[in-house]
């Protein structure tokens, strides 16, 4: 791939993991929130906005160590990925979560950046999984649990 190619992928790629785009930002969608709503969970709901939250974090700080790490080992599906049931968070937790969530998107952003990555080369680990794959996974699974986190706040009344 020649580098204005890489460039403009990498740009997009960017752009998609940071922007809102065609949906709210995960940072809109988690700003400003009441710590007295963290834990709750509408009716019919499994989970809450701190668990949704804090799933996020899991799913792409393993990601992030796969794509950097060999030898990482991801959490067991599906228990791993989520905290424990009647696991709750203060408002304090809640920020230690969004800014990991921020810190570990930026470790991403920086490999996705470096000029000696290639995007599309398979890892010698894994099943054929490649940075560009990995960037939309992130991507993907990143928007999917933003439109929760906005459904449960709308339930909770806590949504423009």
């Amino acid at each position: 791939m020649d580098k204005h190619t890489r460039d403009s992928l990498v740009g997009s790629l960017t752009a998609l993991l940071e922007q809102g785009h065609a949906h709210a930002t995960f940072e809109a969608a988690t700003a400003d929130v009441p710590a007295a709503l963290l834990n709750q969970r509408p009716d019919g709901l499994p989970y809450s906005l701190w668990q949704l939250a804090e799933h996020v974090r899991i799913a792409q700080w393993d990601i992030l160590e796969f794509s950097r790490d060999a030898g990482h080992q991801s959490p067991e599906w599906p228990a791993g990925y989520w905290p424990a049931e009647d696991d709750h968070a203060d408002a304090a937790r809640w920020q230690a979560t969004l800014r990991q969530i921020q810190h570990d998107r930026a470790q991403f952003l920086a490999l996705l950046r470096d000029p000696a990555r290639d995007l599309l080369q398979p890892f010698e680990h894994g099943t054929g999984q490649t940075l560009l794959r990995e960037a939309l996974l992130i991507a993907d699974h990143n928007a999917y649990h933003t439109g929760q986190i906005i459904l449960v706040r709308r339930l909770l009344d806590n949504w423009d």
